[in-house]
């Protein structure tokens, strides 16, 4: 079984410079990337399932509740245990459908089974007959997290956009879903980065103050 890598640190203090948050952004997103590919190879095979229990057990949520979550790309965990435990407890569930660069996501509903339409970058989602629905709860895939509840991801800004977006007309639980191995010191972040709410992995439950839902 291969040996996850130290985990990449980071300053105490975020870069105030733009061009260096950039840039120290960049270099943190090539060694989480690196990091996750080892950290997925040395998790237990059920860490979907611990994940799925833990969430459940931290956030249950009532039938009716509009839920969020993604197909996972790569070595991303796996949230579809979850969203099937989700389902089977009343949940409706939702999948996030790329608008275009620079724009926040939208998002159609969903069922474990639906079929699903192949984009650019291995993503899958529901066709535009689906309807769209605003989400109560929605789990964000990340490339690396801290514990202060900042999370960095690929690069495009999607989920920064879209809880900016959701949180200034509604309530939303916005809940990081990574590998125990990928949290690190500090995720440089500006003003523009969304916290994120909560981070459940396969080991532990982290709840970020304040909590918005």
């Amino acid at each position: 079984m291969p040996t996850a890598a130290a985990a990449p640190s980071t300053s105490d203090a975020p870069p105030q410079d733009p061009a260096e948050l950039k840039d120290a952004k960049r270099r943190l997103r090539m060694l989480a990337r690196e990091r996750r590919g080892a950290v997925a190879a040395a998790a237990p095979p059920d860490a979907a399932e611990r994940l799925a229990a833990r969430f459940l057990h931290a956030f249950p949520q009532p039938p009716g509740t509009v839920v969020s979550g993604y197909m996972p790309i790569g070595d991303e965990l796996d949230p579809r245990p979850l969203l099937a435990a989700l389902a089977a407890a009343g949940c409706r569930l939702a999948l996030p459908v790329v608008a275009g660069r620079g724009r926040p996501l939208s998002f159609r509903l969903w069922r474990p089974g639906d079929a699903l339409a192949a984009r650019p970058m291995g993503l899958a989602e529901p066709g535009p007959d689906a309807p769209t629905v605003d989400p109560d709860v929605l789990l964000v895939p990340l490339l690396a997290f801290d514990d202060g509840g900042r999370r960095i991801g690929y690069g495009a800004g999607y989920y920064d956009m879209t809880i900016a977006g959701l949180r200034a007309r509604r309530t939303v639980l916005a809940v990081g879903v990574a590998f125990e191995g990928q949290r690190v010191d500090r995720v440089p972040a500006g003003p523009w980065d969304a916290l994120l709410d909560a981070v459940v992995t396969e080991a532990a439950t982290r709840r970020f103050a304040p909590i918005r839902a």
